[in-house]
């Protein structure tokens, strides 16, 4: 009687797991589905950009969608707007790039955009390879803000290979994913390399304590994009000198990228 008592307790045991193992399956599967369809109109949206500085303070910037790729204009450092002055001077410069846009010759213009869509689409390969390579684990809910998520846990997978040097990273991370239930959105990604990765052979070395976090916002129900993101890496340089690196950006004041007219005459 107790051994089939055992039986039957190792038996629902495993079925609880293999359920709990498809149902994270599923919601990475649907949550990929949703970050592409986000990745995809996300040029269709201008924004103000803030980024903390190295030594302390911010620079604000209207991010602007200009003939295919981004311009920013600087709109404020420290919190506080620009004197007349500078603004007068952003100003001219937003308007002689609208007027070289309208102008360049168009091998210059497909090189440029092409360059913007390359950028794209190595920082979206490296999104979408995060669910590729890491073993991802259901363990809970959580309400963050106005949202219930639920709470995800990643560990590297076996045999993972990466397609490119940034993607290699990812094979030592660990993190945690926070997905709305609602909308299979991410609402918080946070990931941290926990074992050296060589990269470029033995030119550098991605070190622990590396750690990155995203986190995205509801424009619609179905819209997210990015509202804050934070990077610190580390790494050693011929495995010697160790060189670290940070960023902090922060993003708010999404709209429908409009038309710019530049005011200056053209010659």
């Amino acid at each position: 009687m107790k051994s089939m008592i055992k039986h039957i307790i190792l038996v629902t045991a495993l079925a609880a797991a293999s359920f709990a193992q498809s149902d994270a399956d599923t919601i990475i599967e649907r949550s990929v589905e949703a970050n592409a369809a986000d990745w995809k109109v996300a040029p269709d949206y201008d924004y103000v950009e803030s980024d903390r500085q190295p030594g302390g303070g911010t620079k604000t910037y209207e991010e602007l969608m200009i003939s295919g790729s981004p311009y920013q204009r600087l709109i404020e450092v420290n919190g506080k707007p620009l004197s007349p002055e500078r603004q007068a001077g952003e100003q001219q410069k937003l308007e002689s790039t609208v007027v070289e846009r309208k102008k360049e010759p168009q091998e210059e213009r497909e090189n440029r955009i092409a360059k913007y869509e390359k950028d794209r689409r190595r920082d979206q390969l490296l999104m979408e390879q995060l669910t590729k390579a890491l073993d991802f684990k259901l363990v809970g809910e959580q309400k963050l803000g106005a949202d219930e998520a639920y709470v995800l846990k990643a560990t590297p997978r076996p045999g993972y290979k990466p397609p490119n040097t940034e993607a290699k990273v990812l094979t030592g991370m660990e993190g945690e994913l926070w997905i709305d239930k609602k909308t299979f959105q991410w609402i918080k990604v946070e990931a941290t390399v926990i074992h050296p990765v060589s990269i470029a052979g033995f030119l550098a070395e991605v070190e622990p304590g590396t750690h990155f976090e995203l986190e995205k916002m509801a424009l619609e129900e179905n819209l997210w994009l990015p509202k804050h993101f934070a990077m610190k890496s580390r790494a050693k340089i011929f495995c010697v000198f160790t060189r670290k690196s940070q960023a902090d950006e922060t993003y708010s004041g999404y709209h429908k990228t409009a038309p710019i007219q530049a005011a200056a005459t053209e010659k």
